[in-house]
């Protein structure tokens, strides 16, 4: 049991979380690099924060099933069924969580007498969320996979990892979405 060693714990969870804090940083010199776009589009500000967080926290879901799925030994290739409902539940929780956020924006929108035309907020969000989820999940899994392979805790590796990806792939997404939909 000398795994799980508070020594142990921190010499493993260091690292990952300087990786985590330098991909951090990354997505905030994105948003720094498109200021200029968040100022015209106010409504983005309000929706980058909570979208961002749907593919980091749909990805650590996922992430965190199959860090135990691999602790029980459920999972023997990336096409197992535990894999395959795992995603397709995570893909439930995501498209219902997109849904639900294209509504409190659209009346936080409202609120703030920001103007935006609901069909066109919703296939923002639908289009950014789907880009960023699949990526994400794309990625946890084969996080997870290779951790699994190389002997590190999943749960050390992939969801410090996973949210920090989720970070940058969803401001990304978010401005891919805009040019496809606007």
């Amino acid at each position: 049991m000398a795994y799980y060693t508070v020594t142990g714990i921190v010499k493993r969870g260091i690292p990952v979380l300087c990786v985590a804090a330098i991909i951090g940083t990354m997505a905030g010199q994105m948003l720094q690099a498109k200021q200029e776009m968040l100022i015209n589009f106010s409504v983005l500000l309000i929706l980058i924060p909570p979208l961002i967080k749907i593919g980091g926290d749909t990805g650590s879901i996922l992430g965190a099933r199959l860090s135990s799925a691999f602790r029980l030994g459920l999972v023997d290739s990336i096409g197992s069924v535990v894999v395959r409902n795992s995603v397709f539940a995570c893909l439930l929780i995501g498209f219902a969580a997109c849904l639900m956020l294209s509504v409190v924006v659209w009346v936080a929108a409202i609120a703030l007498n920001i103007d935006v035309v609901y069909s066109t907020l919703l296939k923002l969000i639908l289009v950014a969320g789907s880009i960023d989820i699949v990526v994400v999940f794309a990625l946890t899994i084969y996080i997870a996979f290779l951790a699994h392979k190389y002997g590190l805790d999943p749960d050390d590796v992939v969801i410090p990892i996973t949210t920090s990806i989720g970070d940058i792939v969803g401001i990304v997404s978010v401005f891919v979405a805009i040019r496809m939909v606007m």
